[in-house]
């Protein structure tokens, strides 16, 4: 039971990422810029050939296969089939886990199949404003971040 519930929460994740960009490429012109909050949250569309915030755009073809594909990809299964193997591992170590691997094959499902990844979604709150990211990044940073804080709480988290 516990294995179906990591694969559908790992599912839920890529659904929720997948739905939304696609909502976004049907509904949204390129570089529109839709406030939806004052110019707090805004929504826009653009392709990303590369990693976040643009890294590896610039990278010849074979080094952005090497390393936006073919090392995600490995680092992903070999995450998932750790996660769904042990079974003493920490519930919630174990949902940050699926939320990461989620986000990852998120846009991992859009570089192989499209070579580009679409971003949407920009937060300007004061001085703080993000860069422009998608659902599947949100599911990354959650699940790091959670991750994280699960680190400085019990130093003797296994994974």
């Amino acid at each position: 039971m516990k294995k179906f519930a990591i694969l559908i929460l790992v599912f839920f994740n890529v659904g929720c990422d997948q739905v939304s960009k696609k909502l976004v490429q049907n509904q949204v012109e390129k570089n529109d810029y839709i406030q939806l909050i004052k110019d707090n949250f805004i929504l826009t569309h653009v392709e990303n050939k590369g990693a976040m915030l643009g890294f590896g755009e610039s990278f010849p073809p074979f080094v952005k296969i090497i390393l936006l594909q073919v090392l995600p990809v490995i680092v992903l299964l070999l995450l998932l089939i750790n996660i769904l193997r042990k079974d003493n591992l920490n519930r919630w170590l174990v949902i940050a886990f699926a939320f990461v691997i989620g986000g990852g094959i998120g846009n991992l499902i859009d570089r192989i199949l499209h070579g580009k990844v679409t971003d949407f979604f920009i937060i300007k709150l004061g001085f703080l404003k993000t860069g422009i990211f998608n659902m599947a990044d949100v599911s990354v940073t959650t699940g790091v971040i959670l991750i994280l804080l699960l680190s400085i709480k019990n130093k003797k988290l296994e994974f």
